[in-house]
């Protein structure tokens, strides 16, 4: 048999990029199966008549552990829609997030100096959407700064937002909260049904402690390292306007502030 030079090219465009994944991986989480979280989530799935939609960073999506997936797996198909982008609402996006944003019920998670505690809302006015957007602090920031529809909402922020259990990962400060957190705290508030929280987060739970019975060590907060005189690097910029911030301002809850200074 001959091989002619157009069989080898076809031969050679037809292997795969990338390398083949031998694992087996959970088709919920998609995580691999050793490492799967799904047993941990609330059955049935949780039934909420508020609903969160997180306006994603992409650059979030490559994050090997992110939280909002575990949300949406927890609440009832529908009641956590995740958006990415750098603005919104734009061309890509479905006519119902210009809907979601257009509503007087729909509030934004954004710590400014407008923003008054989720704790003060009228609930008997609701049901709520609550907007979220995930990514770091400065992308958080340029998220909104380039979407106008964003400034006309409401805006809110938790007060009593506790130490995050995403205890695997290093936190600027210790007000920090995971996306998974951040969402359960406030349908905790907007539900009036403070189990919400640690209903939902077990997932994040069962993460941690497989980490930690596999080699990971409990990370303590930027913060707390520095009031115990344990931070041995050079305090930066941006972690200094952090650490102010969140003394002057509570609700700083960002996945990306728990993840980057």
């Amino acid at each position: 048999m001959t091989i002619t030079p157009d069989d080898a090219w076809q031969d050679l465009i037809g292997i795969s990029a990338d390398p083949p994944d031998m694992r087996d991986k959970c088709d919920q989480c998609k995580r691999p199966t050793v490492v799967c979280w799904c047993c941990a989530l609330p059955q049935p799935p949780v039934a909420v008549a508020s609903q969160i939609v997180i306006l994603q960073h992409p650059a979030e999506e490559k994050r090997s552990l992110r939280t909002a997936l575990m949300l949406q797996l927890g609440l009832q198909p529908g009641k956590c829609v995740v958006y990415k982008g750098k603005r919104f609402p734009n061309n890509r996006h479905s006519a119902d997030l210009q809907r979601v944003l257009d509503s007087p019920r729909t509030l934004l998670l954004y710590p400014s100096k407008d923003s008054v505690p989720l704790e003060e809302i009228d609930r008997s006015a609701g049901p709520y959407t609550l907007v979220l957007i995930d990514g770091t602090w400065p992308q958080a920031k340029a998220i909104y700064a380039s979407s106008p529809a964003l400034h006309r909402l409401r805006q809110v922020k938790l007060i009593a937002v506790g130490i995050s259990d995403y205890i695997i990962r290093t936190q600027p400060t210790e007000g920090c909260l995971s996306t998974l957190e951040t969402a359960a705290q406030c349908l905790a508030v907007l539900e009036s049904q403070p189990e919400l929280r640690q209903l939902l987060v077990r997932p994040l739970h069962a993460l941690c402690k497989y980490q930690l019975d596999n080699g990971a060590v409990e990370h303590q907060s930027k913060e707390f390292l520095l009031k115990t005189n344990q931070y041995q690097k050079p305090i930066g910029k941006r972690l200094s306007r952090l650490l102010n911030y969140s003394n002057t301002v509570c609700g700083s809850s960002l996945e990306s502030l728990a993840q980057k200074s």
